[in-house]
């Protein structure tokens, strides 16, 4: 891995465990095992790695989750596979978790492929769920973007619960939860 590569994951991690304030280009740079120097070779700033950060975050998100819903099965099986996939769920979602961070939110450049990751993953479940309407397995009259917003919403707020029980007891019910109505349909 080279240094620009080992700054922009070295990034991604603290952003995800300390947020963007809490994120420091000397920590950065302590983590990545990089000097000053070469930090500012690869990048203007700490924005700039931040925003490459929060782009490989999402690229890697989306992959995922792209994985187990590109998957055989059905609609329902292939959306309970993305739910059900290994997480650290006591970490919380990396792209979810920005969302919470005053300076991405406040910040337009920072906050779009935060954006644009949810605005992807939820009308990707859209389109499986659309495929499961059109093969039968789901009513005609669902609205699909509806339950993909839903989806997400469970998932980025069953993080929520299990980072503030500290446990992912939560997380696993909040899915099983929207599972239940999911199958139900």
């Amino acid at each position: 891995m080279n240094t620009r590569d080992q700054l922009v994951d070295s990034t991604r991690e603290l952003l995800w465990e300390r947020g963007y304030v809490g994120t420091s280009p000397k920590a950065i740079q302590q983590h990545a095992g990089a000097g000053q120097g070469s930090m500012y070779h690869h990048f203007s700033g700490k924005r700039e790695l931040a925003l490459e950060a929060v782009r490989r975050s999402a690229d890697e998100l989306l992959a995922a989750a792209e994985a187990q819903l590109r998957t055989p099965g059905t609609a329902v099986e292939r959306i309970t596979a993305y739910l059900r996939r290994e997480r650290e769920v006591l970490k919380g979602c990396p792209i979810g978790r920005l969302t919470q961070d005053p300076d991405i939110v406040a910040d337009l450049e920072l906050r779009a492929p935060v954006d644009e990751t949810l605005t992807r993953l939820r009308a990707r479940l859209a389109e499986v769920l659309d495929e499961g309407r059109a093969a039968g397995e789901l009513p005609a009259g669902l609205d699909t973007a509806a339950l993909a917003a839903t989806v997400v919403a469970v998932l980025q707020g069953g993080y929520v619960l299990a980072r503030a029980a500290a446990a992912p007891e939560p997380f696993d019910q909040a899915v099983s939860g929207v599972l239940s109505l999911l199958t139900a349909l």
